[in-house]
């Protein structure tokens, strides 16, 4: 069942803000102080954990060498790569380390092997987090308007309404409905002139890693790269586009426009999920709420975090404890667009409106 006590409605004008009863101030004063410090130490074992298992993995696999064994190891080596990712996701956030040169070389270990350009994902993750909840400017999973998702071509259709499990290595070189730009060319209009040499470092380092991928099919086979890569690559962007898509999805998730968005309101649109047993394997990702009123708090504190904010946000904290098959299959049925000029608004079903 939803720790929920009812849909949290705020009707508001597209000129006028509708204030929350509580500031950021107020939930970061009731936090202990220790969860704002990132542990290098405890970072770093938390990813050479994730190495380690995946190292075991892949020797297990080697030796095996059984198609009976390879379906349980693409699941659970693409299982590891998400882990992994998580990993370069706090480095992104400067939550893993206070060294900032240590977070650049840490996020790109974990995310180029996995085919992320790090720096031109962070900063496209930035806009995320700057503009959550905002109709207009948020970077990803955000609602089309009803006359936009009518008026969409099948393809574009295809990836986000259909398929939203696969759409994320179509997302680095194509963004979502209305935003220009790739993550891999820094001309694009989500990187500023400054970050240049940083999105090309990290555009240089991805195709590196594509041609390695590619001598390894030249040397070894297809087959040997299915075997060892493709399998659990596949496997990890599932479970990408399955979390980041049951972030901010959610039939009684609000979204704004205007001058009724500031950042509060609109970081208090997403939902805390549980995993079961794999909350502790993908580092609590789960736990989104307090991640996104403080971006950079590490993710071993997030759930102290969480208890401590909750008796204050009340009825505006989400929570879905229910099996997290149910939640993506109502989500995928019944989230398709929100009303055309309105703030304050929620997803609708098209087979409701009868859109196309």
């Amino acid at each position: 069942m939803k720790n929920l006590s009812s849909p949290v409605t705020i009707q508001a004008s597209s000129t006028r803000k509708t204030e929350l009863p509580f500031s950021l101030q107020d939930l970061k004063a009731a936090i202990p102080g220790r969860c704002f410090k990132p542990s290098t130490g405890r970072s770093l074992a938390y990813l050479c954990l994730d190495i380690s298992m995946i190292a075991g993995l892949y020797a297990i696999a080697y030796l095996l060498d059984s198609w009976l064994f390879f379906p349980i190891f693409w699941l659970v080596q693409g299982t590891m790569f998400w882990a992994l990712f998580v990993v370069g996701h706090d480095c992104g956030h400067g939550s893993f380390s206070p060294l900032k040169w240590l977070n650049t070389l840490v996020g790109h270990l974990c995310h180029i092997p996995i085919l992320v350009p790090y720096h031109g994902w962070r900063i496209s993750h930035r806009t995320h987090h700057a503009n959550t909840g905002n109709l207009e400017t948020d970077e990803s999973w955000y609602p089309v308007t009803q006359s936009k998702y009518e008026q969409m071509p099948w393809y574009e259709k295809l990836f986000r309404f259909y398929f939203p499990l696969l759409a994320y290595p179509i997302y680095l070189f194509k963004r979502s409905p209305d935003r220009q730009g790739s993550h891999f060319l820094p001309n694009s209009p989500l990187f500023r002139p400054s970050e240049k040499w940083d999105v090309l470092t990290s555009s240089t380092l991805w195709i590196a890693m594509v041609v390695w991928l590619g001598w390894l099919a030249y040397q070894f086979s297809w087959l040997f790269l299915l075997k060892y890569y493709l399998g659990p690559y596949v496997v990890f962007v599932i479970w990408l586009d399955l979390v980041t898509f049951l972030h901010h999805t959610e039939p009684d998730i609000p979204w704004y426009q205007g001058d009724d968005w500031y950042f509060l309101k609109g970081a208090l649109s997403t939902i805390d999920r549980d995993y079961g047993f794999v909350n502790f394997i993908h580092h609590d990702i789960g736990t989104h709420v307090a991640h996104h009123l403080f971006l950079n708090m590490p993710h071993y504190h997030l759930q102290t975090a969480t208890e401590a904010i909750k008796p204050i946000l009340g009825s505006y904290y989400r929570q879905s404890k229910e099996p997290i098959w149910q939640s993506f299959v109502r989500a995928y049925r019944t989230c398709h667009f929100v009303p055309d000029q309105e703030s304050g608004v929620y997803y609708q079903s098209s087979r409701q409106q009868g859109s196309p």
